[in-house]
């Protein structure tokens, strides 16, 4: 099969960023692992993409295929290049940021001292990410090395912050990004659903790869974020709030700000007059009441944001 022509993919959407994937490209060929493929997912690019990657090809230490589509959303892309995927796990890279020349290398030597027999239950290898001046993004992990689901590491572990990695490209198959959501769909949202399909996850404190703080990154959660992502966040806190109430006693806080959250950007989609799909709506009891309970505060951080807005 093709899928198993490569041991990884090295996955790359992207849309009119032929001005950083000159970067992604020099880190790629700085690595001492190459049994890899770059995959790039050009998502109706209309800068001169095309025209670098097809120059790159040519004197390329490493396979490169480039694939065309117009233009839909990143996730679309992402789902594109799982089903194109010749590598046996996929490394998700963005346009924008770099792998260091060990990455593939480290993340190759965690896999295969994962048990030949256990690896099925499997869905990653995840490390961790530092910015260009070598700080660590977010929080590291407790123990050097630790298997579990991420949703243990989330709301167990308290573990915050971006982390990186490699994913199996079978699992991934099962569980695409919906395509019937309009707009951004919060990446944590597949890998939820997975976790709670027992899928396990191998963490490790070794950093991955560099990243670039870009102008639409979702930290900053505040005007930008409701008005061009609301629909995403509404998604997230709704699946936050419905499908992870197993884990509501290791951080009862989290999930009362995600049915804060619920409110604040359900009202930011009401208010721009854009229809709310089936999947934001609430199911059980728990959920309601939890949203009841914090109605309060999702709606005074509404009226913070139309604050800062003005």
């Amino acid at each position: 099969m093709t899928q198993n022509l490569y041991f990884f993919t090295v996955l790359t959407p992207t849309y009119n960023r032929a001005h950083t994937l000159e970067r992604v490209y020099q880190s790629l060929c700085e690595q001492q692992f190459k049994d890899f493929e770059w995959l790039v997912i050009d998502d109706g690019s209309t800068d001169n993409t095309r025209n670098k990657i097809e120059t790159w090809q040519g004197d390329s230490p490493f396979p490169i295929r480039y694939v065309w589509q117009p233009n839909q959303h990143k996730k679309t892309a992402f789902n594109t290049g799982v089903k194109e995927a010749w590598g046996r796990l996929i490394v998700a890279l963005d346009s924008d940021d770099t792998l260091l020349p060990n990455s593939l290398q480290s993340m190759a030597d965690v896999w295969r001292g994962i048990p030949n027999d256990l690896k099925s239950g499997y869905i990653a290898v995840t490390g961790l990410c530092a910015r260009p001046d070598g700080s660590i993004v977010g929080d590291r992990f407790p123990e050097e090395v630790m298997d579990m689901t991420s949703l243990d590491m989330n709301f167990k572990c308290h573990v915050k912050g971006e982390k990186f990695g490699c994913l199996q490209t079978q699992v991934l198959k099962h569980f695409p990004f919906p395509e019937d959501i309009d707009g951004f769909v919060p990446e944590s949202m597949v890998w939820r659903a997975i976790a709670r399909d027992g899928y396990l996850t191998r963490f490790v404190n070794k950093v991955f790869r560099t990243y670039y703080e870009s102008d639409d990154s979702l930290s900053n959660e505040g005007v930008v974020s409701g008005e061009k992502h609301a629909l995403g966040i509404l998604l997230l806190a709704r699946d936050t709030v419905v499908n992870c109430l197993p884990w509501f006693r290791f951080q009862p806080m989290s999930f009362l700000m995600a049915a804060a959250r619920y409110t604040r950007f359900r009202m930011h989609l009401q208010r721009a007059g854009k229809p709310l799909p089936p999947a934001v709506e609430l199911q059980g009891n728990m959920s309601r009441v939890l949203v009841s309970l914090m109605y309060p505060v999702g709606w005074a951080l509404y009226l913070r944001d139309r604050r800062r807005h003005a």
